[in-house]
């Protein structure tokens, strides 16, 4: 499926022709350069690989310089492979936001915010139990009882518990392209994306 790698900007809000104030949020949308192309008789599959963001060539080490090489592009942040894209492309060609038009949905890709050691009531949504008064100390957002007595003895794989938080691939689908901005190669998406500013987020259409 045909995209293109992007960087969260931040979110803001617009207002639609019938006076609706909708949430929405700007990324950073290209241009990516497509640095290797994978055919079915050489690699096994068919699949687009794009660059996004460049880097100073010396923190990039001699293998990936090699790899950029051959598609004549600078080091790159951020290499991601497309499979059936929707166009024919050749080695080195760069691809804009006016990939996507307004109006269509996309399904946007990202890592997460991390929220670190989470207890269950962040973590899972749980209550709390007992209550604040006799003699109460300090169980109010304890999990309480993660299992039985003698039988079955022991802990059932997936119990929710406390634990580390986020940080996890997210993909949220069906979101409508609310604006292009090609000059600033800005996309608008209407509602949110994982992650946090300045992250990298992958947009398929």
């Amino acid at each position: 499926m045909s995209g293109l790698i992007g960087k969260k900007i931040g979110m803001t809000s617009i207002f639609d022709d019938k006076g609706k104030n909708i949430p929405c949020t700007v990324i950073e949308a290209g241009p990516c350069v497509v640095t290797q192309i994978k055919t079915s008789e050489v690699d096994g599959y068919n699949a687009i690989q794009l660059g996004f963001d460049d880097k100073n060539d010396k923190h990039s080490n001699k293998a990936e310089t090699g790899h950029l090489s051959k598609s004549k592009s600078t080091a790159k942040y951020k290499l991601v492979e497309f499979q059936n894209f929707d166009q024919e492309l050749t080695l080195g060609d760069s691809i804009s936001v006016d990939h996507f038009t307004e109006g269509e949905f996309v399904d946007v890709s990202g890592n997460s915010k991390g929220k670190g050691f989470q207890g269950v009531v962040k973590r899972h949504g749980f209550a709390g139990v007992g209550q604040a008064t006799h003699g109460q100390h300090n169980r109010l957002r304890a999990p309480g009882s993660i299992g039985a007595a003698s039988y079955p003895a022991r802990v059932f794989k997936g119990m929710r518990m406390a634990g580390r938080m986020g940080n996890e691939k997210v993909t949220v689908q069906n979101l409508r392209v609310l604006k292009v901005v090609s000059e600033k190669n800005l996309l608008v998406l209407k509602g949110c994306v994982p992650g946090h500013k300045n992250s990298y987020v992958i947009i398929r259409k």
